[in-house]
């Protein structure tokens, strides 16, 4: 008798829980995902933010097989003119305006985060990075060092010395950015957190405390580019511009790719003492930058990151629900804060057996995730809203 996949995938794939959602799904276009018995899924989630302009978008998918047709890999990053690096790169720059426009591209969300704090440290010759409480940058060992939840942390020590967090949107604890921090590292809507806001122009007093005591500004945009605050980065929709930025996950159109982006003079650091400062293998791969620029060009030549505010007030009208103690939304980065956990998955639960696919977070376990690609419409909206209401019915 033949072995079935999900047989295979929970004996062969690590697992990093005991309740794997263990879906097996066998197609995905646009905003909809279909498993191995033909059943449909509206996606609510987009991959954790990934699939921004939905799942196999045409113009994705034809930049990809093009680019295969003229080579693949070729040699380790920086080191011949590839195409499809330049292009991306120059595309961002002028999307990111002066200072941001010296790209180092990587293969994830963590492997720029590394590289940033790498790049801080660096170019400023200090040791300290301060980051927030409830933040999440990664999981490898000096993103790990940084995030913000200590439960993620104590099993991996020891972790990088010369760490600090202080919590968002608290302008008080501001003062312990000093002239000894190299870098401050925020998400400017914190995200595993569960969509938090800043508040009372917090950013601004962030960047202005960093700038009298010269300390570096990282934004992690990981989650919150290309579109998702409606704006194409969140920095511009909060009118606060960092020294750093790092990109990936809705980056790729659904290809694996991320960057860290400075101006010139910073990323002149990994030049010398030593040489090849900063390392990556599969960082730029041809097919991802392809991928990359076709989404980029998807989201610019049309209104979807226009529509985004208009849909997030439609999603958080239409889930108003006396059992939802709190409805956040920084346009399609949603969360519906209820009272438990339990409440979180029977909620889940019901929404997956009828068709709608969302999540939690992993620093706040009491609230629904909801970051759809931006391609979604108000119907689908609606429905989507509907199923969720009958959910928290049931609590």
């Amino acid at each position: 008798m033949a072995i079935s996949q999900r047989q295979l995938f929970l004996n062969h794939l690590a697992q990093t829980t005991d309740f794997p959602m263990g879906l097996e799904i066998v197609k995905a276009e646009g905003v909809h995902m279909t498993d191995s018995n033909g059943k449909d899924y509206l996606d609510l989630i987009s991959g954790i933010s990934v699939s921004n302009i939905g799942h196999r978008n045409p113009q994705v998918v034809q930049a990809i097989k093009d680019q295969v047709d003229q080579y693949m890999h070729l040699m380790v990053y920086g080191e011949y003119i590839q195409s499809p690096q330049v292009v991306l790169a120059k595309k961002l720059a002028e999307q990111l305006g002066e200072g941001l426009d010296n790209v180092y591209f990587v293969g994830s969300g963590s492997e720029a985060t590394e590289g940033a704090m790498k790049l801080a440290k660096r170019s400023s010759g200090r040791q300290e990075i301060i980051s927030f409480n409830n933040a999440y940058h990664g999981s490898t060992q000096g993103a790990l060092s940084i995030i913000g939840d200590e439960d993620f942390r104590r099993g991996y020590r020891p972790l990088l010395p010369g760490i600090r967090r202080i919590n968002f949107n608290s302008k008080e604890e501001l003062e312990q950015i000093t002239n000894s921090t190299a870098a401050v590292i925020v998400e400017p809507v914190q995200g595993e957190a569960g969509y938090i806001s800043p508040k009372d122009n917090y950013l601004q007093a962030l960047r202005k405390r960093c700038n009298e005591v010269g300390a570096l500004l990282i934004f992690d945009e990981i989650q919150t580019g290309f579109g998702r605050t409606g704006k194409l980065f969140a920095f511009q929709k909060f009118g606060v511009k960092p020294d750093i930025i790092t990109l990936a996950k809705g980056m790729g159109g659904g290809m694996p790719i991320g960057a860290f982006i400075a101006s010139k003079e910073l990323m002149n650091a990994f030049k010398n003492n030593p040489l090849l400062g900063h390392i990556t293998t599969f960082g730029g791969h041809p097919v991802s930058c392809a991928a990359a620029i076709a989404s980029l060009d998807f989201l610019l030549e049309g209104d979807l990151i226009k529509q985004v505010d208009a849909k997030s007030k439609r999603f958080a009208k239409n889930l108003q629900h006396p059992k939802a103690l709190e409805i956040r939304a920084e346009g399609f980065l949603l969360a519906i804060q209820l009272k438990s956990f339990d409440e979180v998955q029977k909620v889940l639960e019901y929404c997956l057996e009828n068709g709608v696919i969302s999540d939690w977070f992993l620093f706040n376990d009491s609230s629904i995730r909801i970051s759809p690609p931006l391609i979604i419409t108000n119907e689908q909206i609606d429905f989507a809203c509907e199923v969720l209401r009958k959910g928290m019915d049931l609590l």
